[in-house]
């Protein structure tokens, strides 16, 4: 008998289908619906795939909206990056792309209707006597003086408060609910507030904004979505959510369901921190590859294909929890390893002479771009007198067990040929500068040659034909091992989080290497070309992730 493949699912996928089989809905829409005011971050990266791939999964639509509500933070600069971000991330929103803004006259006239039906009005309470009036959690608020105007006197108000006769701050519209809840947010919440400011999508038509709250309900009402996917942390909202929806009257009102955040450990993610690190100088932009941005990913060379593996592995839950981040880097070790080719870097040269080796004499040495992967073919390398080589690939005194040059050993070159150290020099302040070496004709990679072995196997690069680059090292922004923040609650920062390597020495396959191209250099780990500093006369490249990784998956 054939045994049936057991397919796991998570709770939301098993709500969704049990509203399909019930006929709650005869359709099914998501969406993710960013607010403006900042760069997307990894965490935002698992609310995107999953409520894209759920639309996916059901044949629905995936709707892509922008949640403008509040003028006071958003920039069209925000619009622009969060939408690259989506597309880059795999979640094509195709034709369905919207703004909230666009219902702002569709959630004034819900306004009215609740009005009408007595369930808002205009309150004058400050915000200081607002907050005083609402209690706490074991005390029950009281009533605004101003929750029992007539419908007549709140149409009035209200219809002040858009033609701009009330100053900011001056009137709000609350909803009107039960100021002795046991949930606050449904302590007669504000629903609309004064604001004179321009738009950056509707300019100066509106002096009155929706609060969030009250607007987001009503946004996936009006867009038809089903299941409103949203985090944790709006639990507690989605009574008010409900209230929203079925006063309204929706035909078809969405359901709100909760999942737990991504958390990665020892990340920046807050916008307010973020933003001081860019106005301080200490990054030079909100993509930053110090930062888990999802554009600053991108420039570090990260892949969506990565991120997405990541997201699937975090899987989704109910419950709070954290990450680390060597399983994010693991994940982008695990998608380039088959994908990229491995070439020779030298990041700290010195320079190696093979003293008997002919002058001005070019030769072409045969080299698989990716031993574990055949199919990516293979390069000529050149190859000649003067070389470059990892300074600590030479030692004048090694210790014990030390493999690589130093007087009298001999080592292979990567894919050429066996080399003897005969001597070296010193400058003036007893750095070495040059390795003498004598090489052995005989011993040429590929030859068969079986005369001797050697335990030492460095890279190198020629000097003659080699790319001059520069090279940056990356570490985690925050010191890991203080933790993210100080007593004082300002951020605890790695000083060695960025390392600036300048002539760094590559083979001459890079030379038309172009933003975003990504290599692995052997030895050294995963790089990529940066995407806004480098150019093709000063090549600059981002490493991505070392080779070495802490983090296990159980297969």
């Amino acid at each position: 008998m054939e045994e049936k493949e057991v397919v796991s699912k998570n709770f939301i996928e098993m709500a969704i289908e049990k509203d399909i089989e019930e006929g709650v809905y005869d359709h099914i829409t998501t969406r993710f619906p960013p607010e403006p005011n900042g760069y997307l971050h990894i965490g935002h990266a698992k609310s995107i795939l999953l409520n894209y791939g759920l639309a996916k999964k059901y044949n629905g639509k995936f709707n892509m909206r922008f949640d403008d509500t509040n003028p006071t933070k958003e920039k069209t600069e925000f619009v622009e990056s969060i939408k690259e971000d989506v597309l880059w991330l795999g979640a094509n929103w195709e034709d369905r792309l919207f703004f909230a803004s666009n219902y702002f006259d569709q959630m004034y006239e819900a306004a009215v209707k609740l009005i009408k039906k007595g369930k808002a009005y205009v309150c004058d309470l400050n915000p200081e006597e607002i907050r005083a009036y609402r209690g706490t959690l074991s005390e029950p608020g009281k009533d605004s003086p101003y929750r029992e105007r007539t419908v007549e006197e709140n149409l009035i108000l209200f219809e002040d408060m858009r033609a701009g006769k009330c100053e900011d701050g001056e009137r709000v519209l609350r909803a009107k609910i039960n100021m002795a809840s046991p949930n606050m947010n449904m302590r007669d919440p504000i629903i609309y507030r004064v604001a004179h400011m321009t738009h950056h999508n509707t300019g100066d038509k509106w002096c009155i904004y929706p609060m969030y709250d009250f607007a987001h309900p009503i946004e996936d009402a009006i867009e038809e979505v089903t299941h409103s996917i949203c985090t944790l942390e709006f639990e507690d909202h989605r009574p008010l959510y409900d209230w929203v929806v079925r006063e309204l009257e929706y035909e078809m009102p969405p359901r709100q369901i909760e999942f737990a955040k991504l958390y990665l450990t020892n990340v920046i993610t807050g916008k307010r921190y973020i933003k001081k690190l860019v106005e301080d100088g200490i990054v030079d932009g909100w993509d930053d590859p110090r930062l888990v941005s999802i554009s600053a990913l991108r420039r570090r060379g990260f892949t969506p294909e990565s991120i997405r593996n990541f997201v699937e592995l975090c899987g989704v839950s109910k419950a709070n929890s954290s990450v680390d981040y060597a399983m994010l880097e693991y994940c982008i070790r695990e998608d380039l390893k088959l994908k990229k080719s491995r070439i020779m870097a030298v990041l700290d040269p010195i320079k190696l002479i093979i003293d008997n080796y002919p002058e001005d004499t070019i030769e072409y040495m045969d080299a698989n771009n990716n031993q574990e992967n055949p199919e990516l073919g293979s390069r000529k390398i050149p190859f000649g007198k003067e070389l470059y080589i990892e300074r600590d690939d030479f030692m004048e005194e090694p210790p014990k067990k030390y493999f690589r040059l130093f007087p009298g050993n001999e080592v292979r070159l990567m894919n050429a040929y066996f080399v003897k150290c005969e001597s070296f020099v010193k400058d003036a302040d007893g750095k070495i500068i040059e390795v003498h070496c004598t090489y052995d004709p005989e011993t040429k990679s590929g030859s068969g040659f079986t005369g001797r072995k050697v335990k030492g196997t460095i890279h190198w690069v020629c000097a003659k034909t080699a790319v001059e680059a520069e090279v940056r090292l990356y570490e985690n922004i925050v010191d890991e091992e203080k933790g993210k923040l100080n007593e004082d609650g300002s951020l605890n920062l790695n000083p060695n989080s960025l390392q600036i390597l300048n002539k760094c020495y590559i083979e001459p396959t890079v030379a038309d290497a172009k933003a975003f191209d990504s290599f692995q250099f052997v030895r050294q780990g995963y790089f990529c070309v940066d995407c806004k500093d480098s150019t093709p006369k000063h090549l600059v490249f981002n490493r991505i992730v070392s080779l070495k990784s802490s983090f296990k998956i159980e297969k």
